[in-house]
C-alpha cells in the first residue's frame, strides 16, 4: 500500500473503536498493523465472527471485505445496522473494483466504498473522515472546477457542468434535474487523465432557488469501477485539502 498520513487521536481521549472483516489473513493482519497505532483494532475471518466482536463491543467503524464468507458484506452491514451499539457505526466496503459492487455496496448502506488494489493514501483518507465522530464525518477532499457532464436518464440525455467533485460525488449545475428517486449515468473527462469516466449515480440534494444561481443536483457515485475511483483519488488529492465539514443532509458523497 501507498503512503499516508494519519492524525493520532488527541491524548486523553476515547480511543476508536475500528473492526476489520476479512477472511484473508494477510489483509487483516496489515490492516490491522496499520491501524491499531491510532484505534482499537479488532479483527473477523467472517460475518458470524463479525457480529460477536460487535455484540461484545461495538466499533466505531467497520471496515468489510465485499467478499467475506457466510452471510456476505451487505447482508453484514445490514445486520450491524440493527446491532445495539452500532446503530451509527461507519460502516466502510472494499470491493474487487467491480462498478456492480460499488453500487451494490452504497445501496447496502456503506458510508464508504474503496476498491482493491488498496492504497493507503485511500484508506487513511478514508478512516480519517470517521475518527473524530463516526455519526458526523468530515466531508470527502474536494475541488472546485468547471467541467462538463453528460447525464443520462429515462427522459434522455442531458448536459451540464461539474462545479465541485470529490471521490464520492460532485455538484452539477444544470438546467434539467432528474427526478429524487431515479438512479441515471454520468460521462465527463478529467484533465490531465486520458479517458472518459463514467458511472451511474444517486441524486442527494437539489439547489431549486432562483437566488441561489443555476439550479443543481448533489449526487453520490454508484457504479463506479476501480479505476475510476483510484484516478478520482489521485486528482482531487493532489489540488484540494480535505474540509472537516460534516456531510450534506441525506447522503455521504461531500
Amino acid at each position: 500500500m501507498s503512503g499516508g498520513r494519519l492524525t493520532k487521536p488527541a491524548e486523553g481521549s476515547r480511543a476508536r473503536r475500528v473492526l476489520v472483516v476479512d477472511d484473508v489473513p494477510l489483509f487483516r493482519e496489515l490492516e490491522s498493523l496499520f491501524l491499531s497505532r491510532y484505534a482499537k483494532v479488532s479483527t473477523a475471518a467472517s460475518a458470524e465472527e463479525a457480529l460477536e466482536i460487535a455484540r461484545a463491543d461495538p466499533p466505531d467503524i467497520a471496515l468489510l471485505d465485499f467478499h467475506i464468507p457466510d452471510l456476505g458484506a451487505e447482508r453484514l452491514c445490514r445486520a450491524l445496522r440493527k446491532t445495539p451499539g452500532c446503530e451509527h457505526t461507519a460502516i466502510l466496503f472494499i470491493t474487487s473494483g467491480e462498478p456492480t459492487e460499488h453500487a451494490r455496496a452504497v445501496h447496502a448502506g456503506a458510508a464508504d466504498v474503496l476498491a482493491k488494489p488498496l492504497s493507503r493514501m485511500a484508506l487513511v483518507a478514508s478512516i480519517q473522515r470517521f475518527l473524530s465522530d463516526p455519526e458526523h464525518p468530515r466531508g470527502l477532499p474536494r475541488v472546485d472546477l468547471s467541467l462538463p457532464v453528460l447525464l443520462r436518464g429515462a427522459e434522455g440525455q442531458r448536459g451540464g457542468t461539474v462545479k465541485n467533485l470529490s471521490r464520492g460525488g460532485m455538484f452539477i449545475e444544470a438546467g434539467w434535474l432528474p427526478p429524487a428517486d431515479e438512479e441515471f449515468s454520468l460521462e465527463f473527462s478529467l484533465p490531465e487523465v486520458g479517458r472518459r469516466l463514467s458511472s451511474t449515480a444517486a441524486l442527494v440534494w437539489r439547489r431549486l432557488e432562483p437566488s441561489s444561481g443555476t439550479p443543481g443536483i448533489g449526487v453520490r457515485f454508484l457504479g463506479l469501477d476501480g479505476r475510476s475511483a483510484r484516478e478520482l483519488e489521485a486528482f482531487v488529492y493532489e489540488r484540494a485539502l480535505p474540509e472537516p465539514v460534516a456531510e450534506r443532509p441525506g447522503g455521504a458523497f461531500a
